[in-house]
């Protein structure tokens, strides 16, 4: 039997491949997160903005949980792409910070993470960074294991899995070349 046979047995989301064992897919709708923080005094650098290092730790937890909802296992931070500031956050504002996953390998996922500025007024949100995170799942042993297939069902999804190939052949090349 060459085709795959989708599980009807509480198994939403497996299917068996040729060789039997099972298969996990998981849509990235399945394991987009959104949060939601107040900026507050303490997280302000000199200049009255929010802290780069406090959006950063923001945007790891954010990444983490994408990688943790679509692994269903511990996952740890591998590398940060593409991490640009392109507006400050200010005491008082809410930042939203969204993730999901753009494009799975062997053991390791790319978790795209937008972050915003919301305005109370009209409920307008504005961009203030983008990063991509490439996140390694890892076994009961610490060891990287391999991670479930991702189902693309819009073509927003298929293209954002077209240029997360690309940036893949990118940290490719700089690794290769010492960077």
């Amino acid at each position: 039997m060459r085709e795959k046979v989708l599980l009807s047995l509480s198994g939403a989301g497996r299917k068996w491949s040729r060789n039997m064992n099972v298969t996990e897919e998981r849509k990235v709708s399945d394991s987009m997160v959104e949060t939601v923080h107040m900026v507050r005094p303490n997280h302000m650098n000199a200049a009255g903005r929010l802290f780069g290092g406090m959006l950063m730790q923001w945007l790891d937890e954010v990444a983490g949980m994408v990688a943790k909802r679509h692994t269903r296992s511990n996952v740890i931070t591998a590398s940060v792409d593409n991490l640009h500031f392109i507006h400050g956050a200010y005491q008082g504002e809410m930042v939203v910070i969204i993730g999901k996953v753009t494009y799975v390998g062997n053991s390791s996922m790319e978790v795209r993470v937008d972050t915003y500025v919301e305005h109370l007024e009209d409920g307008m949100r504005h961009a203030i960074n983008r990063a991509y995170f490439t996140m390694v799942a890892l076994d009961e042993n610490d060891k990287p294991k391999r991670v479930p297939r991702l189902i693309l069902e819009t073509e927003a999804e298929k293209a954002e899995w077209e240029a997360a190939e690309k940036r893949r052949e990118m940290r490719m090349r700089r690794k290769k070349e010492g960077f």
